[in-house]
């Protein structure tokens, strides 16, 4: 698996591929009845079975592209560091370790080291956005009822 260092958006000519390309396949994807599928390479005439899922993603894949997304594909088995798991949640690394420390996200130890699974990092990044998101609402609506807000 090629590991980049750096994600980049995809550049207008990608979009714009993508665009058709996302177009095209999920048109074929409502057609498809089997999970044993198979895609041709017409510059080389190969023939290659695909899971029916694998295409799926490959369409939500095309899609962000197309919508000028950047992608990134990380096995959700992964396990991260304590730093990349403090760069992916946007905090400090002794944040994240308290985090840790006080049973917010499970880790393993590996020696001296903890571990975090990334799925669990995006979980706990997922739950944060959600209660920011109630906090704000709930901010909105305080406002609203003392006449701070105006609509």
């Amino acid at each position: 698996m090629t590991i980049f260092e750096e994600i980049q958006r995809p550049t207008k000519s990608e979009q714009k591929v993508a665009n058709a390309s996302y177009t095209t396949l999920a048109a074929a994807l409502l057609q498809i009845q089997s999970d044993n599928t198979e895609i041709e390479i017409e510059e080389t005439n190969d023939r290659i079975k695909i899971p029916f899922k694998a295409l799926r993603f490959l369409g939500d894949i095309l899609k962000a592209m197309g919508e000028g997304k950047p992608v990134s594909i990380v096995p959700v088995a992964t396990e991260v560091t304590t730093q990349k798991a403090a760069e992916i949640l946007g905090c400090s690394r002794p944040h994240l370790v308290k985090l840790l420390e006080g049973g917010e996200i499970a880790y393993t130890k590996v020696g001296k080291h903890r571990r975090i699974r990334f799925e669990d990092v995006l979980r706990y990044k997922e739950n944060m956005k959600e209660e920011q998101k109630k906090h704000i609402i709930d901010m909105m609506n305080a406002d609203e009822e003392t006449g701070l807000y105006d609509s």
